[in-house]
């Protein structure tokens, strides 16, 4: 079989779009997380459920559904505050991670696909002067929006004794269910 170089131009450039795709989902999975731990990092120590300005420095990372749970789960812990004056709020520490305390560092893995949905593992360390660091691994879930990848939830993967377990979207589930 005898090939023309215009055809042969044509194979390369279809081999070319088939491997340009997967690594331009790559970049914006991993570029999304990047940028969410960013943000997260930016209120560290992170108490509960992050105030409006914090919600704003996260939001671009966001799936409109989760922003949107923050955002009621706010609004709940200020009617509970109201309501219940003396009383510790609903969600105290780390919202964002296994770990009541925070992360002080985190390094991303790398983001696996299937369909619409991805995973994107983060190990973090939390390290106090004096002590060992604690390690664990949580999981980003992204989803691929209209605006392109977010964050949709993340997965606990760590089982501390005073920790988040499950899911971020179960905990704020519980934020709204017990609100007034």
């Amino acid at each position: 079989m005898n090939f023309s170089r215009a055809s042969k131009i044509g194979a390369l450039a279809g081999l070319a779009v088939l491997f340009a795709a997967p690594l331009a989902a790559q970049t914006a999975m991993t570029g999304v997380a990047a940028g969410f731990l960013g943000a997260y990092g930016s209120f560290h120590p992170s108490a509960g459920i992050p105030d409006a300005g914090g919600r704003t420095r996260l939001a671009p990372y966001l799936s409109p559904a989760l922003n949107k749970m923050l955002a009621d789960g706010a609004a709940a812990e200020a009617r509970f505050a109201s309501k219940f004056k003396n009383s510790p709020p609903l969600i105290e520490g780390d919202l964002f991670s296994s770990m009541f305390e925070g992360a002080t560092a985190w390094k991303l893995g790398t983001c696996n696909a299937s369909g619409t949905t991805a995973r994107c593992p983060v190990n973090f360390t939390h390290a106090q002067q004096g002590r060992p660091p604690v390690t664990w691994t949580d999981t980003l879930l992204l989803i691929n929006t209209a605006a392109g990848w977010r964050v949709d939830d993340i997965a606990y993967g760590a089982n501390f004794q005073f920790g988040n377990t499950g899911k971020l979207t179960d905990t704020l589930r519980t934020v709204l269910r017990e609100a007034p």
